[in-house]
């Protein structure tokens, strides 16, 4: 066979924007600490905005050096979750094996694999979910005789309508199985 298996990638967490994100939230929550220090100890030599001692410690310097505290908390957990790479891993479809894979990682202990293996008779159908508004998700499932969807989108990597659309048929051509849409 020309093509009898096919791998698509999944990024994860290691994506531009959530380092962009990690790097920000740090770079304010350094920002913050040191401007609501710079009001308990009415120092200016702290003072990073130039505005510490127009700020009194009780209670807006207090609540800068606890926001400060969640901005660490929050983008150290962020970080965390790109340097363990958290959500990457790929999608294969065999057709020699006639079996379809799904893996990704997971957070570290004793279910970091998250490893599924399903064979081609228990496959119903692939399913394209689009929402459109605000919040615009476009979303494919791969959907399993005993009611569950798998989602196999790529996160992170935004796709236009006629992509997604073009991927969803050729995967479904491939696995030769129905395809469905849903709004």
């Amino acid at each position: 066979m020309l093509y009898s298996i096919r791998r698509y990638k999944i990024i994860g967490a290691r994506r531009i924007s959530n380092i962009f994100w990690a790097s920000t939230i740090f770079l304010a929550s350094i920002f913050f600490s040191l401007t609501g220090l710079a009001s308990f100890w009415s120092n200016s030599s702290l003072d990073i905005l130039h505005n510490a001692e127009s700020i009194q410690f009780w209670p807006q310097g207090l609540i800068m050096i606890f926001y400060g505290i969640l901005g660490f908390i929050f983008s150290f957990y962020l970080l965390l979750t790109i340097f363990w790479s958290i959500g990457s891993g790929f999608n294969e479809f065999n057709t020699i094996k006639k079996e379809i894979r799904i893996f990704r990682w997971g957070f570290p202990g004793k279910n970091r694999r998250i490893d599924l293996n399903y064979s081609f008779d228990e496959i119903i159908g692939i399913r394209l979910e689009l929402k459109q508004g605000f919040n615009e998700q476009k979303n494919l499932y791969l959907q399993i005789r005993d009611k569950r969807e798998i989602p196999l989108s790529r996160l992170g990597q935004p796709l236009t309508y006629s992509k997604i659309e073009e991927q969803a048929a050729e995967l479904a051509k491939f696995l030769k199985v129905s395809l469905s849409l849903s709004n």
